[in-house]
């Protein structure tokens, strides 16, 4: 083991017992994440840069809309962009189904993410980031929700309340999560609990470790986090 190795174990303090509290709090809630992955892949395409109440119901919309595949295949980007207008960037985010229908067509014969299944981990995560607006994060959340894959995708609130443990510091200067960052992160959470840690931190970030004034005198895990950035009001700090 090096150095490098040694560190990162240090730096992942307490993984298992933040785990276990925060499942015990949240109880590992689906997110109403797809068990098909290109439904998954799509869920998380209206998902981009919109609140859940609106994603949800966009994603609803165009379903209803659709109902298959090959309906939604044979869709113009007009069509697809006006059923997901309401969550917003409807024409960036119609213009990437499209896109994606077909490099899928043109791979596996079919808008079909089925074959991801033979694949190995690696395999799988490679493909996911070669198509068209898939990057490191959203190929794991599809994995991990659809494949039952032993990843860990960090979205915004995993991101945030993995800095604040003080499980890993920001390698760009905008703080934002590149995918070393990401890597980072992944390896040094046990498998066994990604899943569990990843839907449960999600839960955490939406109603406790709020981007802007977080809720420590409410957190369940303050008594296992180092809180790096946080500025604790009075109440906390007594």
């Amino acid at each position: 083991m090096t150095s490098a190795d040694r560190r990162r174990i240090l730096h992942f303090k307490d993984v298992s017992q933040i785990a276990l509290a925060l499942s015990a709090v949240y109880g590992n809630p689906s997110h109403g994440n797809k068990a098909n992955p290109l439904r998954e892949l799509i869920f998380i395409i209206c998902s981009l840069q919109t609140n859940e109440a609106l994603y949800q119901s966009t994603y609803a919309s165009l379903m209803s809309r659709f109902p298959t595949f090959r309906q939604l295949w044979g869709a113009s980007e007009d069509e697809i962009a006006s059923a997901i207008v309401r969550g917003g960037l409807s024409r960036q985010k119609a213009r990437t189904i499209r896109a994606v229908f077909s490099r899928l067509q043109s791979d596996f014969g079919a808008p079909t993410l089925s074959p991801l299944r033979t694949m190995s981990d690696a395999e799988c995560e490679r493909y996911l980031e070669s198509l068209p607006g898939v990057g490191r994060k959203t190929a794991r959340c599809v994995m991990m929700y659809s494949l039952q894959r032993p990843v860990f995708p960090v979205d915004s609130n995993c991101w945030r309340i993995c800095r604040r443990l003080g499980w890993v510091r920001p390698t760009r200067p905008d703080k934002s999560c590149s995918n070393s960052d990401m890597d980072r992160v992944q390896d040094g959470i046990d498998p066994d609990v990604r899943s569990s840690l990843h839907v449960n931190l999600v839960s955490h970030g939406r109603v406790i470790c709020l981007p802007g004034t977080p809720r420590c005198g409410d957190c369940c895990i303050r008594h296992m986090c180092k809180r790096v950035g946080v500025r604790l009001s009075r109440e906390v700090r007594v």
